[in-house]
């Protein structure tokens, strides 16, 4: 073609004119500082079984069979094989809601004034500058 742009040029403008923002450009930035969600019954079990596992198999390092093998053996296990699992996913949920609870009503509050920040307090900063300004006296001597 003689100086023309070709089709595929022409699609990929068109396509990228009409791009519709993604899932991650929507979404709002993560607070570090939330507190993460509970572990299921089942990923409560798979703390167990991983550590039974590996002593069972070291010589295994492929993550997807410990997996595969921990999703065969949960759905092997009764409910009352799995009550305790259950049980420890239930207290750690209820913890979590304990911790979401007082997240939630410390972002309502907002950001405290009293809470010290990254930059340095006034007497920080004029402790250093006298130090500094001693170790020019000092020098100039």
């Amino acid at each position: 073609m003689k100086g023309g742009n070709s089709k595929t040029d022409s699609r990929n403008s068109k396509l990228s004119v009409n791009k519709k923002p993604t899932k991650a450009s929507k979404a709002a930035a993560k607070d570090p500082n939330k507190p993460k969600r509970p572990a299921s019954a089942f990923f409560v079990f798979m703390e167990d079984f991983r550590q039974t596992y590996k002593k069972e198999h070291p010589s295994n390092k492929s993550v997807a069979a410990v997996g595969k093998a921990g999703g065969e053996k949960w759905k092997s296990l009764s409910d009352s094989e799995k009550a305790p699992y259950v049980a420890k996913a239930d207290k750690r949920k209820v913890e979590y809601e304990k911790t979401m609870k007082a997240y939630n009503k410390k972002l309502e509050e907002g950001p405290k004034e009293d809470e010290e920040s990254d930059d340095k307090s006034v007497s920080e900063v004029s402790e250093e500058e006298d130090a500094d300004d001693r170790s020019d006296e000092e020098e100039d001597d």
